[in-house]
């Protein structure tokens, strides 16, 4: 441990590149953590969905959409806010404006995750050209060196380079493990944005239908009384009927 140490305070200027690169991998993998678990996800998408569709089918949109608006971070809430702002539109348009605002949550929850891949290249690259200069200075000593020294100028050389090398895959490694991770998180995410899409389009659609059924009600419900008075024109008429029989019976 003692050599890594001084390779660090002697090569400090061939490592420096590798350590920036791995505190900027750091701080995305920070970041990334608390906006994939903590910051985008609903806590209970079931229960905002069932509020959603209880104010729309009740015709209250405004609610809806306040509703929305409690969780201006969270895209699934803010893609529906966006089909119930087109409510009265035309369903074309509101397909529209819900693509338009899952591809806008898609970038943003797609962001900076990539460069964690990046940065894992560039800290193997970089471990890589720590290496080669390490044993190009060690040849180098060697050539000048006293005979006796050789051996000895020659192994420390390969420590440095060999320490360059694993300082770069120490930094690379951890960044594909996190791009991997991450990535597995964004695409879940993505997916549940596009069900959430798919889901306010129905209960849209339920609310229409709602609507249609309301508008023919009505009419229904006049023809029920139409056929109650005709049930009770029934038995005035038997009864101006049976007036006449009787008469005739007592004539």
């Amino acid at each position: 441990m003692s050599a890594f140490f001084e390779f660090m305070r002697v090569s400090f200027w061939h490592v420096l590149p590798i350590l920036v690169a791995g505190a900027f991998a750091l701080a995305i993998m920070i970041e990334r953590y608390r906006a994939l678990f903590k910051i985008y996800p609903l806590s209970d998408v079931q229960g905002f969905f069932d509020k959603v569709t209880d104010f729309i089918l009740n015709g209250k949109l405004g609610e809806a959409i306040s509703h929305c608006d409690r969780y201006p971070m969270k895209p699934m809430a803010q893609v529906t806010k966006q089909a119930l702002l087109r409510a009265h539109q035309p369903d074309n348009l509101i397909e529209q404006g819900i693509e338009l605002a899952v591809g806008e949550w898609t970038s943003g929850i797609q962001k900076r995750t990539t460069f964690l891949a990046t940065i894992a290249n560039v800290a193997t690259l970089l471990g890589l050209f720590g290496t080669i200069a390490g044993l190009i200075n060690s040849f180098q000593a060697i050539g000048h060196a006293d005979p006796q020294q050789k051996a000895t100028l020659l192994a420390t050389g390969i420590s440095q380079a060999m320490n360059a090398t694993l300082l770069g895959l120490g930094v690379a490694i951890p960044c594909m493990i996190a791009f991997s991770f991450l990535m597995n998180r964004t695409n879940r995410l993505i997916g549940e944005i596009d069900h959430s899409a798919v889901k306010i389009l129905d209960i849209l659609k339920q609310r229409y239908y709602a609507a249609e059924f309301e508008s023919l009600n009505p009419q229904t419900s006049q023809l029920q009384p139409e056929e109650e008075g005709d049930e009770d024109e029934a038995p005035l008429l038997h009864k101006s009927n049976s007036k006449p029989a009787n008469l005739r019976r007592a004539a």
